[in-house]
């Protein structure tokens, strides 16, 4: 009983880890697999560079996508930010 005492402070450690950092990063991951799998033809995005544009085809990982009149970028499924709402 007292060797259980003993590791009662390691276990409390790991389990602050687990909901401080493992979980929410698990979270996070999830929901961007959902916005990259529920990407469609007509929605406008936010690439991580910054770049506002909207989509035109959508061939696998790989996208084209409309940034101005005549201006057209493919762009890989990963390199999407967010989805704009029209609200924004």
């Amino acid at each position: 009983m007292e060797n259980l005492a003993g590791f009662a402070p390691l276990i409390l450690m790991f389990v602050l880890f687990y909901f401080l950092i493992v979980r929410p990063q698990t979270q996070q991951q999830k929901k961007r697999k959902e916005l990259l799998s529920s990407l469609r033809e007509g929605d406008k995005i936010r690439t991580i560079g910054g770049v506002y544009a909207s989509i035109e085809k959508i061939e696998g990982d790989e996208l084209t996508v409309k940034v101005a009149d005549n201006v057209r970028i493919r762009l890989a499924r990963f390199g999407v930010e967010s989805v704009i709402k029209e609200s924004e």
